[in-house]
């Protein structure tokens, strides 16, 4: 590597540069030469990229001292590599206080006391960079060819690590986002830790190539990227003070062998999805499935190994995917899904249309912690943080998740309780994701599919529905307020806006209705559930909660 480096040390050792003196910034002769520049003006920003040996004989420095002080402190600014000074007719001897800059900022200042000629200099040099860069080129292919060679064999990740490592003498990672990861050599565990650490707590995105430090050690940072999504990071260790984009060139094309690795994994794990899909509805619709399915697509069975069923519903029209391309959406959404349940530790089994995902998630628990919901509501963050993609709208989602389950025949009411969790969030009922805190509508949804819940509310409630829908009037809202407020008169009052004096009205009205013992225990108690059974059967929470206005 040192020989596809060019710095000013190595510049000051060629025969063009026998009667140069370096008289400042020592410490920054380690500076790269990308190219040289002869510079005979003052305004130069446009005419600078970095980089640079500037060759001058001080035309363009003025001779005010202060002049010549902004003149090197913005070649400073433009990160040149050095500047080349003949002495003579501009200069006879360098300025002490252009020297104390030029050593404060490592910036190398060379003096030529003999006429040179600037143009065998230019010549010399870029015939020199010229070559390197053929050099690199030749090396970069070189590597590429060897990265693709690697990629079609066994263990390809790993022999393209080792590839990099023989270039770079340096330890290098492949961090997937599947939590496995490669490194080499062996010794390097350590890092690995400690970079995957870095990534996950990390608050930035990492899309970009760029350099990192850890612990005191730089780290070049290189994203594997494939299908419009990061599959993991390509990190090597650097010194640091590097700054080379021919490491990132390499660092590029290895990235791109391993992402084609892992495309080739991922379609041949993909193929799979088809029969998995068909499989995972057969289970949840209650159809028989093939003993060796239940093998191949479900762990193995074990004391503490549990399930739920996780459902999530795409709220948009399904005409919103052509089918020709529906079926590659299909494979990428199962492995985004796949992906993501088992990063929290999940084995699940995945069936996906195009309204729906639907997902077998299963689970090693001790008894105390089986029915811990922290993970479940992790993954339902994580989809509703993802970027933007086409595979899942973040933003039409929404989640239901049954009861856990340990037997794999219970699948089926696994699958009727997630659903009935997004019916009731769909009417805004709810506002949990998980059927157990339904509460008592765990009792309400069974009588509403026996059809009996009609019967109760119209017992409970019928007199009352009957005279708001005559009178055009609010006694059921009233009611319905009344009792959440547990027969508190002003806070029933105030949450209805009325006055006190028309809620007392009112209460006389529900008596009547309803009988002057409606308050007590059994009977409030039935008139509550028959409220709440009252909004199942109209679709939508009740009552409606009202806003103040002003008058």
């Amino acid at each position: 590597m040192n020989e596809l480096n060019l710095t000013v040390r190595d510049v000051l050792s060629r025969d063009s540069f026998k009667c140069a003196k370096v008289i400042a910034g020592e410490t920054g002769l380690d500076r790269q030469v990308k190219w040289s520049h002869v510079l005979e003006v003052n305004d130069f920003e446009s005419l600078i990229n970095g980089g640079e040996m500037i060759l001058t004989t001080g035309g363009g420095l003025q001779p005010d001292l202060l002049k010549q002080l902004e003149y090197v402190m913005k070649l400073i600014e433009k990160d040149v590599a050095c500047i080349c000074i003949e002495l003579g007719i501009y200069f006879k001897e360098i300025p002490s206080e252009l020297i104390e800059l030029a050593n404060k900022h490592s910036f190398p200042i060379i003096t030529f006391e003999n006429t040179v000629k600037f143009v065998d200099i230019t010549q010399d040099l870029h015939t020199f960079i010229i070559n390197q860069h053929h050099q690199m080129l030749s090396q970069l292919d070189t590597l590429s060819r060897k990265f693709n060679a690697s990629s079609l064999t066994p263990n390809g990740i790993l022999k393209i690590l080792l590839e990099l490592h023989q270039f770079f003498q340096q330890a290098v990672i492949f961090i997937s986002d599947n939590g496995r990861s490669y490194y080499y050599p062996s010794e390097c565990k350590e890092l690995e830790t400690n970079i995957r650490t870095y990534l996950e707590i990390s608050s930035s995105v990492h899309t970009e190539p760029k350099i990192f430090t850890l612990d005191e050690q730089a780290f070049a940072l290189m994203p594997v990227e494939g299908l419009g999504q990061t599959w993991g990071y390509l990190c090597l260790q650097v010194k640091q003070s590097m700054s080379d984009d021919f490491t990132f060139l390499i660092l590029d094309r290895a990235a791109l062998a391993i992402a084609q690795i892992l495309l080739r994994n991922r379609t041949i794990e993909e193929r799979k999805q088809h029969s998995e899909d068909e499989f995972v509805q057969n289970l949840l619709n209650g159809r028989d499935v093939d003993q060796d399915d239940l093998q191949t697509y479900l762990p193995a069975t074990s004391r503490n190994m549990y399930y739920r069923v996780f459902i999530i519903r795409m709220n948009f029209p399904e005409s919103r995917f052509d089918e020709e391309d529906w079926e590659e959406i299909k494979l990428q959404r199962s492995m985004m899904i796949r992906t993501l349940f088992k990063r929290h530790g999940f084995f699940p089994a995945v069936s996906s249309s195009k309204s729906e995902i639907s997902v077998i998630a299963s689970f090693i628990a001790a008894d105390h912690l089986k029915l811990d919901k922290d993970r479940f509501s992790q993954i339902i963050h994580s989809i509703m943080a993802m970027k933007e993609n086409h595979f899942i709208d973040r933003k039409e989602c929404s989640f239901g998740v049954s009861m856990v389950y340990k037997e794999i025949s219970d699948v089926t009411s696994g699958y009727e309780e997630a659903n009935e969790v997004l019916q009731l969030l769909q009417a805004t009922i709810l506002d949990s994701n998980f059927y157990e805190d339904l509460g008592v509508y765990q009792i309400l949804l069974p009588l509403k599919k026996s059809g009996c819940l009609e019967n109760y509310v119209q017992n409970y409630l019928g007199p009352l529905i009957d005279y708001d829908e005559k009178m055009e009037s609010d006694l059921l809202e009233t009611l319905s307020v009344y009792l959440e407020y547990m027969g508190s008169k002003k806070e029933a009052a105030e949450r209805l806006f009325i006055v006190r004096q028309t809620l007392y009205h009112r209460i006389e009205k529900l008596e009547q209705l309803l009988g002057e013992d409606f308050m007590k225990p059994a009977n409030r108690l039935a008139l509550e559930t028959a409220i709440k059974a009252y909004g199942l059967l109209k679709g939508k929470a009740y009552p409606k909660k009202k806003v103040a206005t002003a008058h």
